[in-house]
């Protein structure tokens, strides 16, 4: 009868009913995870005194901050410039969600709060989401972005309707990374489950982070003065209108007079939050009932490298070595990393337009040869414990020194003959590829020599084989820098006379140019045999001492 006055239907008030209890149920767990992610926190502080002073940092450091992006988003409503400020704010925000969105899929994170660890307490899939990802807000990163998006709210006070549109434009770019950042976690969880994805991810990562370095040097290579603020103005009409920028871009556009755009903005942002909800809700209930999978285990048949070296000491330590190059993390991290590096310092170069066509195609192969020949310089550490193989088994110091010279000459020979010819290809003069080969075989031949006394004398702690290749140990401190800058420096200044004889032969008389090879041939080959017998006699007689220190790295 009172719903019949009222004018509503019976079924339509119990549904409504009904919809009202589902909402209220999503939401009744939320203050448990709340607490627990408070307790996850606090036990944060309960563990060793280095774990605590890192976190005491890191949160001091967000609250830095935090109060430097506040202040300067509240001064910002004092500038008189409000298309620049809209500008900045677009295009910082757009940085942020791209952040909450990416990081955990290239480096992955450790979920505390991951919902496979929630499968045994029933908790329905729509109800452990909500918590989910409400107790993410209790966070460093999390706690910093919400204080920054509510300071937006005073940027753009310019009266009372365009501050409530910021504060609902805030909570919807919070309420964005916060689902971005779980469901890029969630991903990663199935991703990286195994050692392996991990270690790829990160090489993927530092690759795209060391490829983005030109794009960095040309921002800071911007006259800001006279053309920055066109170069933002640009990317904030870019992303304003994509999923990671709309939500930000909102009271922005409105403050500057382009409702219009505002509201398909608002609509971009709306649509992102359903969509990342979606998924998020999606992941969750796929979660609950898959768990996490195993490494893959690779079977290898046949002794491998074993069958292919000679049968005798130094081919075994060979073998031993060409293995571990082509399976360990730790050793294929760093080839990697050694033709992305000519990259960087071309793009450097070719930013400030510090060295004129056609000279830049001779930089590449010596770039890569020098670390290329430097790499080996601590590889009696990446054995670890298994260097008890070598002295126990009475293999000689020469045999050990050269065995492990082989992976190094595997890659730097062709590396010599093969990055010869394309550099003197794209220089144009065949006569440049004698001061190429000189330098580039002399900085090879040096490094390895160099590497055979160094690996045996300084020794110093590495990750452990199975860790990640990106993990320092807590152990290595000043000598590791000493031996890696000694290293490095003891090689350019060998092959510095191959390389001034190189480059006299390049701007001023070609007839040095035969100087710089046999020069650097000569220097390399004199520094090879020298470092290969040093090594060899100090492993010999530190053999008990190198033994020691792996155990103690162990």
């Amino acid at each position: 009868m009172v719903a019949q006055l009222l004018g509503v239907k019976l079924p339509d008030r119990q549904r409504a009913f009904a919809t009202a209890e589902q909402a209220a149920d999503a939401f009744a767990d939320v203050p448990r995870f709340l607490r627990l992610k408070l307790a996850l926190l606090g036990g944060a502080f309960r563990r060793s005194v280095w774990q605590v002073i890192g976190l005491v940092l890191a949160s001091l450091y967000g609250l830095g901050m935090t109060v430097a992006l506040t202040g300067g988003l509240i001064a910002a409503r004092f500038a008189p410039d409000t298309v620049l400020v809209r500008d900045v704010v677009i295009v910082a925000g757009a940085a942020v969600t791209t952040g909450f969105l990416l990081l955990p899929l290239i480096f992955g994170v450790d979920d505390t709060l991951d919902p496979r660890k929630f499968a045994l307490f029933g908790i329905p899939s729509s109800r452990l989401a909500v918590g989910l990802a409400v107790g993410s807000l209790v966070s460093v990163p999390a706690i910093v972005l919400m204080v920054c998006a509510l300071a937006t709210v005073i940027t753009w006070a310019y009266g009372f309707w365009i501050a409530v549109l910021a504060l609902i434009s805030a909570a919807v770019a919070v309420a964005t990374c916060t689902l971005a950042g779980r469901v890029a976690t969630a991903v990663a969880a199935f991703l990286l489950d195994t050692r392996r994805a991990r270690e790829l991810s990160g090489v993927i990562g530092v690759v795209l982070i060391v490829l983005i370095s030109p794009l960095v040097l040309s921002l800071a290579n911007v006259d800001w003065g006279a053309e920055g603020l066109s170069v933002v103005g640009t990317f904030a009409d870019v992303v304003r209108w994509s999923p990671v920028g709309a939500a930000w871009a909102v009271p922005a556009d409105v403050a500057v007079g382009h409702g219009g755009a505002a509201a398909l903005e608002l609509l971009i942002a709306l649509a992102t939050f359903a969509a990342l909800w979606l998924a998020w809700r999606a992941l969750v209930a796929h979660m609950l009932v898959t768990p996490g999978r195993a490494g893959d285990v690779k079977l290898y048949a046949g002794l491998g490298w074993f069958s292919a070296m000679p049968a005798t000491r130094w081919g075994a330590v060979a073998a031993r070595s060409l293995s571990y190059w082509s399976r360990d993390a730790r050793y294929w991290v760093s080839l990697i990393m050694i033709p992305i590096l000519p990259i960087v310092v071309l793009g450097a170069l070719g930013v400030v337009h510090a060295i004129p066509a056609p000279y830049p195609a001779l930089l590449p192969l010596p770039i890569m040869a020098l670390f290329l020949g430097w790499s080996a310089h601590n590889d009696v550490a990446y054995d670890g414990t298994a260097v008890w193989l070598h002295v126990v088994a009475g293999a000689t110091g020469l045999a050990d020194r050269v065995g492990r010279m082989v992976p190094v000459l595997f890659l730097g020979v062709p590396l010599v003959v093969i990055g010869t010819a394309v550099s003197v290809y794209f220089y144009g003069d065949l006569r440049a590829a004698l001061p190429l080969v000189g330098i580039s075989t002399c900085e090879l031949f040096v490094g390895l020599g160099l590497s055979s006394v160094t690996s045996t004398l300084f020794p110093y702690p590495v990750p452990k084989p199975g860790d990640s290749p990106f993990a320092q140990p807590q152990s290595v401190g000043a000598i590791a820098a000493l031996v890696q800058g000694f290293s490095i420096v003891v090689m350019l200044a060998l092959t510095a006379p191959s390389i001034v004889f190189g480059a006299l032969g390049v701007f001023v008389d070609p007839a040095w140019l035969a100087a710089s090879l046999w020069c650097g041939l000569l220097i390399g080959a004199a520094a090879l045999v020298a470092g290969v017998l040093g090594g060899a006699a100090i492993f010999n007689r530190r053999g008990p001492q190198m033994l020691e220190a792996a155990v103690k790295a162990a």
